[in-house]
């Protein structure tokens, strides 16, 4: 018996299996409007999207973090060194690239408090230092740098480069 699939049911048969995340609690809770109700005047459940910004060194622990996310880390010697906020004004406008590309962004002023990370990189004034997810190879740059010279780095990374050709295996 051949039965062909129009849309909806694709999407309720993705939804039961797991596949469209969020889709079969909406629609469960859509079922148990009142009668008078339309599906329209009931609010959607929402997620609270998570927030990208900087984290202090001192909340990040190398363990917690390895082989999940890439640190991006902006070191200077105080919070008032230009190199380090011009370098803090270039890096919102990345937010949603860097939190695509799994990254987490540190940043740590306080030499007088070395923190695990300072005394592992020792950088010495101003430092921009991107890594992998294995947290090894830093790429250090003793100055600020653009948007896109930060994405195009950490594309360029052996983790990232392998995370791309298994999302898009043509590119092989």
């Amino acid at each position: 018996m051949d039965q062909k699939l129009d849309r909806r049911s694709l999407i309720l048969m993705a939804a039961s299996l797991g596949l469209v995340p969020g889709f079969l609690p909406g629609l469960l809770h859509a079922q148990e409007a009142p009668s008078g109700a339309s599906v329209a005047d009931i609010p959607a459940p929402e997620a609270p999207a998570p927030v990208f910004g900087p984290q202090p060194a001192a909340e990040i622990s190398e363990a917690a973090e390895l082989y999940l996310r890439r640190p991006v880390i902006v070191f200077a010697d105080n919070p008032h060194d230009p190199n380090f906020i011009r370098q803090l004004e270039i890096l919102p406008e990345l937010y949603p690239q860097l939190a695509a590309r799994d990254v987490v962004l540190i940043t740590d002023t306080d030499p007088a408090n070395p923190s695990e990370i300072r005394r592992k990189l020792r950088p010495r004034g101003f430092s921009l230092v991107m890594m992998d997810k294995d947290w090894k190879s830093p790429v250090r740059r003793p100055s600020p740098r653009a948007a896109r010279e930060i994405i195009n780095t950490i594309d360029k990374m052996p983790i990232a480069r392998t995370e791309a050709l298994e999302r898009n295996p043509a590119g092989r």
